[in-house]
């Protein structure tokens, strides 16, 4: 794979994937081997559940988890009894999910398991830091559906995205899809003058003034009540610092005001952004900008040309128009 050199500048990774079925374990599974191979200290874990044998929704089989002699992992204690390889217990978490506490385990051999991790990413954040203080060089979390928030550079430092059939039976779907997700990962962020300013604040909406150094926190809770505010607040051009979500109303909203041109809107990271590719394109062609306070480093983007019905896309086809729209590697793990 090309981008295994690449994950080593990092201390924590997070694999993410559009939909199920992507090839986001397997994914998981190939870096694993090769981060093994070249005798790199690994932890895994993983935000809700993975490594079943049988998907849950689709009732298909899917690769389990593959975990080696020495290698670190944290599972809850209900998988941890279920586990299939020999393994010794490290620690026992403290606090406690439907599926038990988290356990810190050490393999004494290969085999398979179900990971079960933490189902926040604060909590998930701690169990990494857990990890890596037993000695590991390198931790990968493995996302679960939906919850794209792994991502944030706030709990990883960077990700691999997994995408393919299981997005669509539409190839331009696929695309669209994907770079939609690789363009919010690659959004700018802000100097770091600019960032020390910020992100000592508290929660709320800000308006901010960088050649006159005014920072002001507006009088409003949510950005439901920004239509609330006078056209005064936005006469000279100024960046809005939003630590909640972005969300699509907003977006559909400030695209339609006169002012769009003088503002610039900060959010914590990409992770925040709730809307659809149409609004927010929409919302840039208009002279809107974006930019992150804190920016996801993306490594790598794997495709997975079968679909769960078993048809077979063009991966080729498919890795060629992605690769028009990001700089790192894209590939196919089954040829690989």
């Amino acid at each position: 794979m090309p981008f295994i050199k690449e994950l080593l500048k990092y201390k924590s990774i997070s694999m993410i994937g559009l939909e199920k079925n992507v090839g986001k374990t397997e994914s998981m599974n190939y870096i694993l081997k090769e981060l093994v191979k070249r005798g790199i200290k690994v932890g895994v874990t993983s935000i809700g559940i993975d490594g079943e044998s049988i998907d849950g929704v689709t009732n298909t089989v899917k690769p389990e988890i593959k975990i080696y002699e020495n290698m670190i992992f944290a599972t809850s204690e209900k998988f941890y009894r279920e586990k299939k390889v020999q393994c010794e217990v490290l620690d026992v978490g403290i606090k406690s999910s439907s599926l038990g506490r988290v356990v810190v385990g050490k393999a004494r051999g290969d085999g398979n398991i179900i990971l079960a991790g933490p189902s926040n990413g604060l909590w998930i954040k701690e169990i990494i830091g857990n990890i890596l203080e037993k000695g590991v060089e390198i931790v990968i979390v493995d996302g679960a559906l939906s919850r794209m928030s792994i991502g944030s550079p706030i709990i990883t430092e960077a990700v691999v995205l997994s995408t393919g059939a299981a997005v669509s039976l539409n190839i331009n779907e696929i695309v669209k899809k994907t770079k939609h997700i690789i363009s919010l990962i690659q959004i700018e962020c802000i100097d770091r003058i600019k960032k020390e300013k910020l992100e000592v604040l508290e929660h709320g909406i800000y308006k901010i003034i960088w050649e006159k150094n005014i920072i002001e926190k507006l009088p409003i809770k949510t950005l439901l009540h920004f239509k609330n505010l006078s056209d005064n607040y936005f006469q000279e051009e100024c960046s809005i610092f939003i630590t909640g979500a972005l969300t699509e109303s907003f977006l559909v909203n400030i695209s339609n005001q006169s002012f769009i041109n003088k503002l610039e809107i900060i959010i914590t990271d990409f992770t925040k952004i709730f809307s659809s590719a149409e609004v927010l394109n929409r919302f840039l062609k208009k002279g809107g900008k974006i930019k992150v306070l804190y920016k996801t480093e993306l490594i790598g983007v794997t495709v997975n040309p079968v679909a769960p019905n078993g048809n077979i896309g063009n991966s080729r086809e498919l890795i060629k128009m992605l690769k028009e729209y990001t700089d790192v590697p894209v590939v196919n793990l089954r040829e690989e």
